[in-house]
């Protein structure tokens, strides 16, 4: 069993429990991980990737509950139904399909949420995984209800989908919403990876500077996408235990 970064020990020290939150008429399922006996600091909310809310993304979760954190997974396929993880034309249908408006209205709906819980400090951090990634840098770019962002590795940063740069969906590539960054980001790639690249690390960067965005770009040169998923084939274990101390360390800063 692969040694993972962040692991709970002793899972007495945390309370989960399943949610639903209202958002646009619609509820939607959440994963809620806190610190046994509340907390009194900020929250975190947990984007899953393509596949939906497997257990990784819970205990993601748990792990910031473990450091003090209330966090919330929210399951972003609520409205339309998970889908087959086994069938990757099924996963890109749902994918593609969530609009990225009602996306960012069911992240605010998320973090009201975590601000309402006893203890909070009102302060709201967001990190995502794949597909996770980009809704989190989304969220960042369009709604000023996030206080700190975590981008891991998210795809598809300049079209829609493999075969259109813009949909009714998602009618705007996100770098081109880098100058309405609303908080400090933490922007993740792998050196190997294909979807998003190095070079799409490149650009980033530099529209973030240009737009003198406080961020900070970090590709991890030996691993490749998904690197922190261990239950994957693609989880990196060095370069995963290299990274979540500098996770800790940005939402230490910006939600303390």
């Amino acid at each position: 069993m692969a040694a993972v970064p962040g692991e709970v020990q002793d899972l007495s020290q945390i309370e989960t429990s399943s949610t639903t939150y209202e958002s646009d008429g619609a509820s939607i399922e959440a994963y809620l991980a806190r610190p046994r006996g509340g907390g009194s600091g900020g929250g975190i909310i947990v984007i899953h990737e393509a596949f939906g809310p497997v257990d990784h993304i819970h205990d993601l979760a748990r792990r910031f509950a473990n450091i003090g954190y209330t966090a919330i997974a929210p399951n972003l396929y609520s409205r339309v139904g998970a889908p087959d993880v086994d069938d990757i034309q099924s996963v890109f249908t749902k994918m593609f399909g969530l609009p990225d408006s009602q996306v960012v209205r069911d992240l605010e709906g998320a973090a009201a949420l975590l601000r309402g819980q006893p203890g909070s400090n009102g302060k709201v951090g967001c990190i995502g995984f794949c597909s996770g990634g980009r809704q989190t840098l989304l969220y960042a770019c369009s709604s000023d209800t996030v206080d700190a962002a975590v981008d891991c590795w998210g795809g598809f940063i300049r079209r829609a989908n493999q075969d259109a740069v813009t949909t009714p969906e998602r009618p705007t590539p996100i770098l081109d919403l880098i100058d309405q960054l609303h908080c400090p980001l933490y922007a993740v790639f792998g050196g190997h990876d294909q979807n998003p690249t190095p070079t799409d690390a490149r650009e980033m960067e530099a529209r973030l500077q240009r737009a003198r965005k406080t961020s900070t770009v970090e590709v991890f040169e030996e691993a490749g996408h998904a690197f922190l998923a261990d239950y994957r084939p693609s989880y990196h274990e060095s370069s995963a235990f290299a990274l979540w101390p500098k996770i800790v360390a940005f939402f230490e800063t910006h939600l303390r």
